[in-house]
């Protein structure tokens, strides 16, 4: 084990993706010696998108620490908001410590212990006198809950179109993912159903694709089952039933992409002794410092939304580094 005991920083934040990377900014410029932990890479969730995505905001809405976000549309890509969050480590000298999870927190506020394990197995100890976990909740996928989800036919994520050609494939949920999906692999040859179990699409669809995914349905190249579930995967077949009715349809099937939604992993907070709302998953915290009910380990990003995953985004989650290192400089 690499032992760090014998130095100490003001702030560890848990989490590297964009509002753990905007506390880290906001610490550094409040002249806090900060590290950042993530068991993935820089912005790991990121990386997780589809390849070919566009965000919804704007990229003034993503900019971090005063660093212009410069794109080649009103709308930034993926590769762009990636290329543009390694600059903002650059440009902060962030100590940035990726593909290091952290395992473990003893201590009390003023003189935490962390315990970490990297990729390849060695161990470390740091010690901070205060903690942000920002872990987010891209990891952490909602299970449909049905048999056969288990199979390596199915996923939660999405990458890219091309490995689906000529394939069946059933495309779960109704919202951005789950219709930006869907128009990728048919426009790469899929035979694509997409199921819903509301009456139409989520209003949240963004405004530049609704009518691209309303046209491919009403032509018939995209097959929709409103008001329908996915009740059984098999080898080859999908089974879906209809929720009014009853009735069930058995399709052929190659490939099935569960696009709904993500939730945040409190388990790690509630470890730490952090009280979380069982009904919201919302972790116990004051908003004006994003303090926990622990003295000195504070929560950001869009953990703080508990199972409301359309509350906190980039735009308004990267606010909360600056509360906290208020926060820390005022002593609390």
């Amino acid at each position: 084990m690499t032992a760090l005991t014998g130095s100490i920083c003001d702030l560890a934040v848990v989490g590297a993706g964009p509002c753990g990377l905007a506390a880290g900014v906001a610490a550094k410029r409040a002249r806090l010696k900060t590290f950042l932990f993530d068991r993935g890479c820089l912005v790991n969730s990121l990386v997780g998108y589809p390849i070919r995505m566009t965000f919804f905001s704007t990229p003034e809405n993503l900019e971090v620490g005063d660093i212009p976000f410069v794109c080649n549309s009103v709308k930034p890509t993926r590769d762009e908001a990636l290329t543009y969050y390694r600059r903002v480590a650059q440009h902060y000298e962030l100590n940035v410590r990726p593909y290091e999870e952290v395992l473990g927190v003893a201590g009390a506020r003023g003189d935490f212990l962390i315990t970490t394990r990297k990729r390849h197995g060695d161990e470390g100890e740091y010690r901070a006198r205060a903690i942000t976990v920002a872990t987010g909740y891209f990891d952490h996928p909602n299970m449909i809950g049905v048999p056969g989800e288990e199979l390596p036919k199915v996923t939660h994520y999405y990458r890219e179109a091309h490995p689906y050609y000529d394939q069946d494939c059933l495309v779960v949920g109704g919202g951005n993912s789950a219709v930006e999906t869907a128009l990728e692999l048919w426009r790469a040859g899929a035979r694509v159903t997409l199921v819903h179990f509301l009456a139409e699409f989520d209003p949240g669809v963004k405004p530049w694709v609704r009518p691209d995914i309303e046209n491919r349905v009403r032509e018939g190249s995209i097959e929709v089952r409103f008001g329908t579930r996915l009740s059984e995967v098999g080898d080859d077949y999908v089974v879906l039933r209809d929720e009014a009715a009853g009735a069930e349809e058995r399709l052929s099937n190659d490939w099935v992409f569960a696009m709904t939604g993500y939730t945040p992993d409190t388990g790690f907070l509630q470890r730490l002794g952090v009280r979380v709302d069982q009904r919201t998953g919302v972790p116990d915290h004051d908003p004006e410092t994003m303090e926990t009910n622990v003295p000195g380990i504070y929560v950001a990003g869009v953990l703080t939304a508990g199972y409301d995953a359309n509350k906190i985004f980039i735009e308004n989650g990267k606010l909360h580094g600056a509360r906290i290192a208020a926060a820390l400089t005022r002593g609390g």
